[in-house]
């Protein structure tokens, strides 16, 4: 049984290295969602690299939806706000930098990450951790990005069966698979430290260069999967993704599918 520990922005702030992320950060015990209580945040006009981080959420959600298991003390549900000016054309790429950060994190903690369209970050084949991203627009630009991350960490993978019914046999925590406590505080540091590079990166070389990193990572290109929609189900083989960040599938007649935001399970 692994025991709780808590979350501390000093412990946090005496780790990181970013120079925007983290110029703000906010904890909080229980909120509804990290990306709702920082979209407020935004609103009444937070500065860009403002975090909201967050001992449990009580209504915590993953891509379409999804809910996210939230327990109190084991994880880390961590909000960052951006305010890029980036085209809605570019979005989906500016996206890829959370799993681009959550990976290097993981990896830090001496596991092989891989990432899975769009950004759930798998380690032997299970998620880890997944992201939900929020933007809001004005005249075709977004005037802020919320990038939200949930990251089991300390979990133990008994209780995500539990929560989760059949998803939990496809999620794992980072302690799992490491085999120790991971210090919640140390890992935090080091998402955030990453994800203020990988901003960086953008900022200086584009989405091209966001593009060629996340692609060495990920672990759908090649593969057969399933498609699945609010009212469409296929199956293809991954060609890759687009330089919008969009996943494109190839259908058994040759048909080629642009994947935006339906769900995609691997096959083989």
């Amino acid at each position: 049984m692994i025991a709780m520990d808590l979350l501390s922005i000093e412990e946090i702030r005496r780790r990181l290295t970013a120079s925007t992320v983290g110029n703000h950060i906010y904890l909080y015990g229980t909120v509804d969602s990290t990306n709702a209580k920082l979209r407020r945040l935004a609103r009444s006009g937070a500065l860009p690299g403002t975090v909201v981080l967050a001992e449990a959420q009580t209504a915590g959600r993953g891509r379409n939806g999804a809910a996210w298991f939230s327990p109190s003390g084991l994880n880390l549900y961590a909000s960052v706000l951006f305010r890029p000016a980036v085209p809605l054309r570019e979005l989906g790429v500016f996206t890829f930098v959370a799993s681009l950060a959550l990976a290097d994190a993981v990896k830090d903690h001496g596991a092989t990450p891989a990432i899975k369209w769009p950004n759930d970050v798998l380690v032997g084949g299970r998620k880890v951790a997944g992201t939900l991203v929020e933007a809001a627009v004005r005249k075709g630009v977004a005037d802020h990005v919320i990038v939200g991350v949930g990251v089991n960490l300390n979990v133990e993978p008994t209780a995500l069966r539990s929560a989760l019914a059949a998803a939990g046999d496809f999620a794992t925590s980072l302690a799992a698979e490491r085999g120790k406590e991971i210090d919640r505080n140390v890992f935090a540091a080091a998402y955030l430290s990453h994800l203020d590079r990988w901003a960086g990166v953008w900022a200086a070389k584009g989405a091209s260069e966001i593009l060629a990193e996340w692609r060495a990572r990920d672990i759908l290109t090649g593969r057969r999967v399933e498609i699945r929609g609010s009212d469409t189900a296929y199956q293809g083989r991954v060609a890759g993704v687009d330089v919008s960040g969009s996943l494109v599938v190839i259908d058994p007649l040759g048909v080629r599918h642009v994947v935006t935001s339906e769900d995609v399970r691997i096959l083989d």
